[in-house]
């Protein structure tokens, strides 16, 4: 069942009306804000935990129960902190700049209601380093909600004080790994902590942070007005709420889409993309959620529910849900051999799994591409994946490991085609000599 305009939480996001304060007033955002800060610390919570909001980030851990963990009072004196994750550098995804640029006052009403429901003292909003555009008009928003005592000394007649801080990246991928955004927010390089300490226990400054994605805190205001109930409405158990996708690709039509979770795949591209370029036969494979999950082949994907569970049950995750579409024109080897240069020149070098390895892979992976390689290096290529998967500090050796992993699983015979065709031509030309 797909999702009623009437249902959809982000109403602006094609940016068809202006961002400002008036506008978004307009669109419903900040109303009654007060009585919603009323409620208290612990109905805020309870709520969302009711909603069965899973962060949008890609991990899909339970939003309200990551509330939960913070401290209710601070034994030593230490502030609470709030840290929303706008560094979005995962290839494919593209949805938090629509909120940025679009719906800015969603996410920083937001930022108030989960900061208080945190005990927070403030937000720091870390925005990714290419997104210009985006963090003037984030800056702008948060300039106005100032003006019109909407945060700041008594948060919109709330009597909270709380701030929020735009802080601008640099264009660095690992900075979208939690601890590691900390690391960078603190002045320092970004690279991903040992945990534990969690960040909830000792995050940014040493104080309790608790790190959520643009998404899964813009939604925040809209389950509290509308009612927990209304949230969970969609998509399947343990899946519940709306969700933006962000369709690229080999579609008619790519766009970013307000969705309820667990549409089928298939009938997420006929409604919203106007089906696959050259038809479904044309339909080669599916990444589902942003460059650092496995790739599904077009016959397991056809009929998925695009929520958590769908996804892992064929192999691979819902991410951010960045939606990438190849065709039967895609040379699959080489798309993944892109995405494993990706992952070598982001890695943050500090795990030697993750320095040597993405680096290892990569160069494999040109070999493999072009055919230069043996048919017993795809084993061994296989078998690197998973020294790296599981190994580093943070995710990104997974993310570069899974992506090969994909291709071997489902795509082997196109790898072995090409090298037993280049040992064809070379034994030719051998001959010919």
């Amino acid at each position: 069942m797909s999702l009623a305009d009437k249902d959809r939480i982000f109403t602006n996001v094609y940016g068809f009306q202006p961002w400002n304060l008036k506008a978004a007033e307009a669109r419903g955002d900040w109303d009654k804000t007060k009585d919603l800060i009323a409620w208290g610390q612990d109905r805020i919570i309870d709520e969302v935990k009711a909603s069965g909001l899973r962060g949008r980030g890609g991990a899909g851990f339970p939003t309200g129960m990551k509330w939960s963990f913070m401290p209710k009072e601070s034994k030593d004196g230490r502030p609470s902190f709030l840290v929303i994750n706008a560094d979005e550098s995962e290839p494919g995804s593209c949805k938090d700049r629509e909120i940025l640029r679009h719906d800015p006052h969603k996410l920083i009403e937001g930022a108030l209601i989960a900061g208080f429901a945190m005990r927070a003292r403030a937000a720091y909003i870390y925005v990714r380093g290419e997104y210009i555009r985006e963090a003037e008009v984030l800056q702008a928003a948060v300039d106005e909600a100032y003006e019109a005592g909407l945060i700041g000394k008594n948060a919109a007649k709330s009597g909270y004080d709380f701030d929020v801080f735009v802080h601008r990246g640099a264009g660095a991928y690992i900075c979208g790994e939690e601890t590691a955004m900390i690391e960078s927010l603190e002045g320092k390089k970004g690279q991903p902590r040992l945990k534990p300490p969690f960040p909830a226990g000792a995050g940014l400054y040493g104080c309790p942070t608790t790190v959520n994605n643009v998404e899964s805190i813009a939604v925040v205001p809209t389950i509290l007005r509308r009612s927990a109930a209304w949230f969970a409405s969609f998509g399947r158990e343990n899946n519940k709420g709306t969700k933006l996708f962000q369709i690229s690709g080999h579609v008619e039509k790519p766009c970013v889409v307000e969705e309820a979770m667990s549409i089928p795949f298939r009938e997420l591209i006929e409604r919203h993309c106007g089906g696959i370029r050259g038809g479904w036969d044309n339909l080669l494979a599916v990444i589902p959620g942003g460059s650092s999950v496995p790739l599904v082949p077009a016959a397991q994907i056809i009929d998925a529910p695009m929520d958590f569970d769908g996804l892992k049950d064929v192999g691979s995750g819902l991410g951010t849900a960045a939606i990438i579409v190849m065709d039967k024109s895609t040379d699959i080897v080489q798309a993944i051999s892109r995405l494993s240069y990706f992952y070598k020149h982001e890695s943050c070098g500090q795990c030697t799994p993750c320095r040597e390895g993405t680096g290892w892979m990569w160069r494999v992976m040109e070999r493999m591409r072009t055919g230069d390689a043996d048919l017993s290096e795809i084993d061994t290529l296989y078998e690197v994946t998973k020294q790296v998967e599981g190994h580093t500090i943070c995710a990104l050796g997974d993310a570069a490991a899974w992506p090969i992993q994909g291709l071997i699983r489902h795509f082997r015979p196109e790898m072995e085609r090409r090298i037993i065709e280049k040992q064809g031509t070379g034994s030719m030309m051998e001959a010919a000599e």
